[in-house]
């Protein structure tokens, strides 16, 4: 069987590719990761849903692949599986505007080596691909307590609030958003998305939840640990 080439932990550049649904957060991945890091990371493609992701894995079998948690068509957990025969070797570096800690330990025993949220800067995320490449786990410093949390049994990841599951994962998006206090403005330009189509998800949520204003979202997330 053919092996994907270990890069050189210097001189050589990580073959990465970027997945995620948003089209403009993939450019400006492209974009930082290629200002903060030339010569250190060279991404071979791109994807938006869980198909296109395990096509360009099983074409370019690269060394890390960028890995939004939640996609069209099953997340981040399914892109992995999915992808592991085609190219085992490759390591995942979840990169999400999500920090609860069902997603964030969901995804590491799907078989992610590292979890960073989207406000991690260019250069840093350029170091977390190459110590991902090279074989260590990275996290952001709040969510390494999640996992240090939920392997010393202090948080039951397995079981299911069956209310979070009403939810689709554009929702819990936004609803994690606004429980902490952004305004829809904040939202529409976090997700990229219209601050219409958060107006719409909102009230949907709060519908769902049988929930009637955002203190009670707030109240109702706090409660399970999904801030």
């Amino acid at each position: 069987m053919t092996t994907t080439p270990v890069p050189d932990p210097v001189s050589d550049p990580v073959p990465v590719v970027v997945v995620d649904d948003h089209a403009m957060f993939r450019s400006g991945v492209r974009a930082e990761l290629a200002a903060s890091g030339a010569g250190q990371v060279e991404v071979l493609a791109e994807a938006e849903d869980v198909d296109s992701a395990v096509r360009a894995i099983s074409t370019h079998r690269p060394r890390v692949v960028l890995l939004d948690v939640h996609l069209p068509g099953g997340g981040g957990v399914e892109v992995m599986r999915r992808a592991q025969g085609a190219s085992p070797e490759t390591r995942y570096l979840a990169l999400s505007v999500s920090d609860a800690a069902e997603d964030v330990i969901g995804t590491i025993r799907g078989g992610a080596r590292g979890y960073v949220t989207k406000t991690i800067t260019g250069p840093e995320l350029v170091s977390a691909v190459r110590r991902v490449a090279d074989g260590d786990a990275v996290f952001s410093p709040r969510l390494a307590g999640f996992v240090l949390d939920a392997f010393a049994g202090s948080i039951e990841v397995a079981q299911v609030d069956e209310d979070l599951d009403r939810l689709t994962e554009r929702e819990r998006e936004v609803m994690r958003l606004i429980a902490r206090g952004y305004a829809y403005k904040e939202v529409a330009k976090e997700l990229f998305i219209s601050i219409k189509t958060v107006e719409t998800h909102m009230s949907s949520v709060l519908r769902k939840l049988q929930l009637s204003s955002r203190h009670e979202l707030t109240r109702w997330a706090s409660d399970r640990r999904l801030l």
